[in-house]
């Protein structure tokens, strides 16, 4: 599976543990969406530690939560270093036009623009 449906995927399941409180669930994940979904949530306490340092103005909590979990998904993919920071951009950014508001993509393309500078 290439990384564009696995983004889709690890994002659908990030937003249901993020909305629900509960663990992801990962049954019908492709392998690479599972990775994406495991190595965001686990490391979403420092995740969410680094965008909240970038976000003036917005608590995580206020984010949209769609845009808050793009936003992990993609800090994640950039921390990884497997994939090169322009796409993890853009492919972030086209996942917040796709499945978030009009003004999404940048926002989303603001905060990533923040924490790649720091």
């Amino acid at each position: 599976m290439s990384k564009t449906p696995a983004r889709d995927q690890a994002l659908c399941a990030l937003y249901a543990a993020d909305m629900t409180g509960d663990d992801p669930t990962l049954e019908g994940l492709s392998g690479r969406a599972r990775r994406y979904v495991e190595g965001t949530w686990a490391a979403r306490k420092e995740l969410d530690s680094s965008i909240t340092a970038v976000a003036t103005g917005w608590r995580l909590e206020r984010m949209p939560p769609v845009d808050r979990n793009i936003i992990r998904l993609a800090l994640y993919e950039l921390r990884t270093g497997q994939v090169p920071v322009g796409v993890v951009v853009s492919e972030a950014v086209n996942l917040a036009k796709r499945f978030s508001t009009e003004r999404s993509g940048a926002f989303v393309n603001g905060v990533l623009s923040k924490l790649i500078e720091d």
